[in-house]
């Protein structure tokens, strides 16, 4: 399992730093859907007699993060008129080094957690904890409604990845309810966005402190 887990972790790892890196908002929307995708392949590797239940929640996932939510953000840009995030709080080079800080810090922090021995020397954890750490970074450091609606994806992915460990415990309604979740809250975002740019003339965030009651 290991063999085929951890090079399939360190592509989510190197995901989260195209996601730090890159300015164009088409390029880190494909960024994430790739990372949803390959999140959603995940249980069939980490618990393989999962049967159909598994596979079910595999098919969602896979639906949701690599395809309905990509679409439905690809769209949402198009409407926008929105291409790039041009002045993020924080530099794309300090983004990365702070990415690179926390995956650093990630693994340091699994390596105390008193996991199953199984799941010991895989980097299911850290990668976890990173993509956390990287969707935190994206909420408080872009400016673009679209680009923290990411940032909240690549959080839910952490999430997600971590839940992982647990599937066996976790029932069919609660793991579909987690991604109905994800979607509504984009849904929820999308209609953000929307709002935000009828009234401005950009998306950015920073616009919502002018608005008044």
């Amino acid at each position: 399992m290991t063999q085929i887990l951890d090079p399939l972790m360190i592509i989510a790892l190197a995901l989260n730093f195209v996601t730090l890196g890159v300015s164009r908002i088409r390029g880190v929307i494909n960024a994430v859907a790739l990372q949803g995708i390959l999140l959603g392949i995940l249980p069939l590797f980490v618990h393989p007699e999962i049967g159909v239940r598994g596979v079910l929640l595999v098919l969602v996932t896979i639906c949701l993060k690599g395809i309905v939510i990509p679409r439905f953000l690809f769209h949402a840009m198009r409407e926008v008129n929105i291409q790039h995030e041009v002045r993020p709080v924080v530099s794309y080079m300090s983004s990365i080094l702070l990415g690179a800080v926390g995956t650093g810090l990630a693994m340091v922090f699994s390596y105390t957690l008193p996991l199953a021995e199984e799941h010991t020397n895989l980097l299911l954890v850290p990668a976890s904890l990173s993509t956390v750490w990287t969707g935190f970074l994206m909420l408080t450091t872009r400016q673009k409604a679209i680009m923290q609606v990411l940032g909240y994806l690549l959080l839910e992915n952490g999430i997600f990845l971590f839940s992982l460990l647990l599937l066996k415990a976790m029932p069919l309604l609660v793991e579909i309810g987690v991604l109905l979740d994800l979607f509504t809250a984009v849904f929820v975002m999308g209609i953000i966005i929307h709002h935000i740019s009828r009234e401005f003339a950009s998306i950015s965030t920073e616009h919502l402190t002018e608005l008044k009651e």
